[in-house]
């Protein structure tokens, strides 16, 4: 069932302060600069390619080096160089899928147009007896009254509207003045309100392509046009011109005070970890020696940070975490990151690029955290003394790029079996990279990480008019599986991920060393009366559960789907029954 969005409201105040634009793909670094000489004035980056080999990995073949096998299945390549043209193989379709598959999975209602087709991050706050669903990437900002998700209402728009003609505002990237990115919304018991962190980080994409080639560009992200930091806002209100802005913080801790343009590092990455007590965990470089990273158009390799938010008004720095093989100018992560089997291929995001998660706030019990570190692998930490965190177990696996490995971790089965989720995720389209699984790691022992299981490759329905998901063209893997701001912050028994174009995948982990694929939504690509084609493969990039309410929210191309599944048991088509953010 199909439905259209009313509009309710307006934009109301400006908030291009607030919402402003993200590049809309991955750069491709062998594109228009590939005969460019390399041209590096930084000395951050003279320092990186002293400190690393050139090895980058060499373009394999289609159909011989990768492709299908007699059998149906898809082999994957080894190895392979980010880049936004990959090669077609034989086999793969020659058109867009229009059919769409289910499994355990109905459709509540259809909402086209609410996100660009890039990119979402997703909450939902409840205010007044209705519950919110915010919508947004740096671009736009949508904000929908979901109480019955089958009539859905835009109340609050900002930002680009995607059609067949592309965006409806145009958008410079290197124009950026104020680069809003994830946010966390969680209950503040001393402020009695709902507050939001909004992070802000360097532009990672539309900005530079090689930063070995483009010296302009560097510098210009080194003396970055807007807050490498967070901003605290008290929501007196759903929507933005009922926020009061109560504190700005750059994560450039060594320097506090320094203004937009000075301040050193990345800012803050993606959403916060944050319960609304005390202590906040941030994904962030805090200088420009985090600079051992292969990623050809970025500067950074994020560590962590703690932050004292006892009173949201003033954030306090409370400690930096770094893992070996981040710095330089510290010879033995210099050596460390020498001994990766990635240094060198000018290819592997190193660093987090998601702050570490705990199943509990730190205050209150949650003194384990976890945290995905790209291409550095998967690290558990003891938080007990926030002051003085300490690296507790480490575990790498095989090299898997490009694409980004050790991305998203699900802590929403840990307090019960013992048992963590972590996962890289495709950048590359037309499966022209090794294939991203999802790690079922047991951390019963924390300091010593094990992969217990990967969770089942997903396949085509028999009446598919394909044997593998590679071959419907686009991004094929896992991405995130909605984070610790969704209601109730998991189910136990169910973990369900956004895969690309294997569209939503919902995994049975009642046993995490023997997680199965139990249902599945696979909707249809989009087409030409919709979107343009050059956005269509990136399919479905992110999924937001409301878990108090059994309705998950699929974000796609061209559109977000409202799904409800049996598997989490009868949707509540109104008012929740519980407030959220949690109030305790």
């Amino acid at each position: 069932m199909k439905r259209g969005i009313k509009i309710m409201a307006g934009t109301g105040l400006a908030v291009a302060a607030l919402f402003s634009a993200t590049a809309p793909m991955a750069a491709d670094w062998s594109g228009s600069h590939a005969d460019a000489p390399i041209d590096v004035r930084d000395p951050w980056l003279k320092a990186w390619i002293a400190a690393t080999p050139d090895n980058p990995p060499k373009d394999p073949v289609p159909g011989v080096d990768y492709g299908m096998n007699p059998d149906g299945s898809f082999r994957h390549p080894v190895a392979t160089r980010l880049t936004n043209d990959p090669p077609s193989f034989p086999g793969q379709l020659d058109h867009w899928d229009q059919n769409s598959y289910a499994k355990n999975v109905k459709v509540i209602a259809f909402y086209p147009a609410v996100t660009s087709p890039w990119h979402a991050w997703a909450n939902v706050v409840d205010f007044s007896g209705r519950r919110y669903l915010y919508t947004h990437d740096r671009d736009y900002l949508r904000i929908l009254d979901v109480t019955d998700p089958r009539k859905a209402k835009i109340v609050w728009s900002k930002g680009g509207v995607w059609s067949a003609k592309g965006s409806s505002e145009a958008w410079d990237p290197s124009a950026v003045t104020d680069y809003f990115g994830g946010v966390t919304v969680a209950w503040s018991k001393k402020l009695q309100r709902n507050v939001l962190v909004a992070s802000y980080e360097i532009g990672r994409f539309g900005l530079m392509e090689d930063k070995r080639r483009e010296p302009d560009k560097v510098a210009a992200q080194r003396h970055y046009n807007s807050l490498k930091g967070f901003k605290v806002f008290v929501m007196n209100g759903p929507t933005p011109d009922k926020w009061d802005l109560i504190a700005t913080r750059t994560t450039d801790y060594k320097h506090p005070d320094a203004p937009v343009g000075e301040q050193q590092g990345s800012g803050a990455l993606d959403a916060a970890t944050w319960f609304g007590g005390k202590y906040m965990l941030l994904s962030s470089a805090p200088d420009d020696s985090y600079s051992l990273t292969e990623y050809p158009d970025y500067l950074y390799s994020p560590g962590y940070q703690v932050w004292d938010m006892e009173d949201p008004a003033d954030p306090k720095f409370v400690s930096q975490i770094t893992v070996p093989g981040q710095r330089l100018g510290d010879p033995e992560s210099e050596a460390a990151y020498r001994a990766n089997p990635r240094a060198g291929n000018r290819t592997s995001w190193m660093g987090s690029r998601y702050p570490i998660v705990t199943s509990k706030p730190v205050e209150a019990g949650g003194k384990i955290g976890f945290g995905g570190m790209g291409g550095l692998g998967f690290y558990s930490f003891d938080l007990s003394d926030p002051a003085n965190p300490k690296t507790l177990g480490h575990l790498s696996v095989p090299p898997s790029y490009a694409g980004t490995e050790f991305d998203n971790v699900d802590v929403s089965q840990y307090d019960r079996t013992g048992f963590v989720f972590s996962n890289g995720y495709p950048m590359n389209e037309s499966c022209y990279e090794p294939f991203k699984p999802i790690y079922s790691i047991d951390v019963r022992d924390p300091a010593h990480p094990k992969v217990a299981a990967t969770f089942p490759r997903p396949t085509p329905p028999p009446e598919a008019s394909f044997t593998d998901f590679c071959q419907r063209r686009g991004s094929f893997g896992p991405k995130r599986s909605g984070g610790l701001t969704q209601p109730q912050r998991g189910r136990q028994g169910l973990a369900i991920y956004a895969f690309y174009n294997a569209g939503i995948q919902i995994f049975d982990v009642k046993d995490p060393a023997k997680p199965a694929i139990a249902g599945y939504f696979v909707p249809r690509f989009a087409n030409e009366k919709e979107m343009p084609d050059y956005t269509f493969g990136n399919s479905t990039f992110a999924v937001y559960t409301e878990y108090d309410r059994n309705i998950i929210w699929a974000f796609s191309v061209n559109g977000v789907y409202a799904l409800s599944s049996p598997l989490l048991g009868k949707p509540n088509l109104g008012a929740p029954k519980n407030i959220w953010p949690e109030r305790k």
